[in-house]
């Protein structure tokens, strides 16, 4: 066994939702407009993650999907899945904002394939439940509902049991949402994440003898890991094959987004689960036994030099860690058009680069790291930028664009208008560049460093030179807030701001977490 720091996963993956199927461990995460979308990771001892797969290439190619008509799925898209084992398949149920539809995938093997269903109504962060050949859904915010659904989940069962199994008090900051209801040694378990007014984020469950009897709870969970008052909440519980139990949660931790934190728990002698050590989340937590000791997981980030194979139908894969900020435009990206770079075609004109399309995103990680990329800009036209970004809604970026035949490289931001408010969404609407250096080529590497480090959520850029890495610009704060309610993220973009048809070569990519990075 080993012991890791908590959050067990430095990253932002909200919501997970943990099951385990024989020895292993599979996690689903909210992945919102990122596509492919809906993470699935697999452990084999709770605390060492690996990608394992994801649920969907798409959801759809409507306007907001591909950032046509000035439409985009910003704060949207997939959220919070619930993810169950069930008569030999993997059942993903989850809600998607833009729409307000309710999505269900089923698979033999949890890396797929993946078959998709729409279940009739609307389920608000729902929690899927397999009962005694019945099935419920509980959902909602503030009132969670019960809802027995049709045994082939289509919809709602004619007749069959709907009821609220709990009711927050008004005027709350958030009311009783996120819920995971589990059933465990005769009892109805529900974990609820809530958010009382003027106070952090807690964890209540409340428990049953039956599905239509009381519910009773409490606050289970009051702490922040020393962090910020950030509480830790939303989530439920995993047994191991010899009978030990473990709570898993999320906690806000600023731009990075919202981190995995796992804790071991107990029940006490009314059924009601302990949680964690003494109360508190431990800053460590013990890994569950494992099958499999000696298992090489693979990397939830990295490097890529952007050299793939297509698969026997044609398919480029890239690599998992890998998700476009919406569905791509599969005719305007490669990476075979030139071996060895990831290259961006620009399809249309765009005012800044959140509308430009198949900008490819990878997460950043706690509590520094930082992203090295070199681009080729030779085939970029007149007012074309293409760069690394801090991406975000207050985002930044270090870029290489053209301007009357001449190179320049640039430091450009967009800064939040209130930026202590998450849940403000303004701000300037066209980024302000904040520096300009000529270029005697159009090929130029950039590094974006970032630190999390006590929220301190800066990101700067530097550029390479024939002198060595020499800053742009300036530190850019980086806010967390609820327009697109995803972590930061590294993202390389190609932006036309007066013609379409350039193309920008992004190569090399390299990633560097804290233990790299010096001090």
């Amino acid at each position: 066994m080993s012991v890791v720091q908590n959050p067990i996963l430095n990253s932002d993956f909200p919501d997970p939702d943990i099951i385990r199927v024989g020895h292993t461990y599979y996690m689903a995460s909210t992945t919102m407009h990122f596509m492919p979308g809906c993470d699935i990771l697999r452990s084999f001892d709770l605390t060492h993650w690996e990608p394992y797969g994801h649920v969907y290439h798409t959801l759809g190619h409507t306007g907001a999907y591909m950032l046509d008509d000035d439409q985009d799925l910003y704060g949207q898209g997939m959220w919070a899945p619930s993810l169950r084992w069930h008569n030999g398949r993997f059942h993903v149920l989850f809600s998607a904002n833009d729409t307000h539809t309710t999505h269900l995938f089923t698979a033999e093997d949890a890396r797929g394939p993946w078959r998709h269903h729409i279940v009739q109504g609307f389920y608000h962060d729902p929690s899927l439940l397999f009962d005694d050949g019945r099935v419920f859904i509980v959902h909602g915010n503030t009132a969670l509902r019960l809802t027995e659904m049709e045994v082939d989940l289509s919809g709602p069962k004619a007749g069959g049991l709907d009821r609220v199994l709990v009711q927050d008090l008004p005027n709350q900051d958030l009311g009783y949402e996120g819920s995971h209801l589990q059933r465990h040694d005769g009892r109805y378990y529900l974990f609820t994440c809530h958010f009382a007014r003027g106070h952090r984020k807690t964890e209540d469950c409340f428990i049953a003898d039956s599905l239509d009897g009381e519910f009773r709870g409490r606050c289970i969970l009051d702490d922040d890991l020393g962090y910020h008052d950030q509480g830790v909440a939303q989530g439920g519980m995993v047994d191991t094959p010899d009978g030990q139990w473990y709570a898993f949660m999320f906690q806000d931790r600023g731009a990075l987004g919202r981190t995995p934190v796992l804790m071991p728990m107990h029940f006490d002698t009314d059924g009601m689960p302990v949680l964690g050590v003494n109360g508190r989340v431990p800053a460590y937590v013990e890994s569950a036994p494992s099958a499999e000791p000696h298992h090489h997981y693979a990397p939830l980030n990295g490097n890529d030099d952007f050299r793939y194979t297509p698969d026997s139908r044609g398919t480029i894969h890239l690599a998992p860690y890998w998700q476009f900020n919406h569905t791509p435009h599969d005719e305007t990206w490669s990476v075979t058009a030139r071996p060895g770079a990831f290259r961006i075609t620009t399809s249309r004109v765009s005012a800044t680069m959140l509308r430009a399309t198949n900008t490819l995103t990878q997460r950043t990680t706690g509590p520094r790291c930082a992203a090295e990329v070199t681009i080729d800009a030779s085939g970029l036209m007149e007012g074309d930028i293409a760069g690394l970004c801090a991406f975000q809604g207050c985002y930044a970026y270090a870029a290489i664009t053209r301007r009357q035949g001449s190179w320049h490289a640039i430091m450009a931001e967009r800064n939040a208008l209130h930026p202590d408010n998450t849940a403000e969404r303004h701000y300037d609407e066209i980024p302000v560049e904040v520096e300009s250096l000529p270029l005697p080529s159009p090929q130029v590497t950039f590094r974006l460093e970032i630190d999390y480090t006590d929220m301190r959520d800066t990101a700067r850029f530097l550029v390479r030179t024939d002198a060595g890495w020499i800053p742009i610009g300036h530190p850019h704060r980086l806010w967390f807030k609820l327009d697109h309610f995803t972590g930061c993220r590294f993202a390389l973009f190609t932006q036309a701001t007066q013609h379409v048809g350039g193309h920008a070569d992004f190569m090399r990519f390299r990633y560097h977490d804290a233990s790299d990075m010096g001090a």
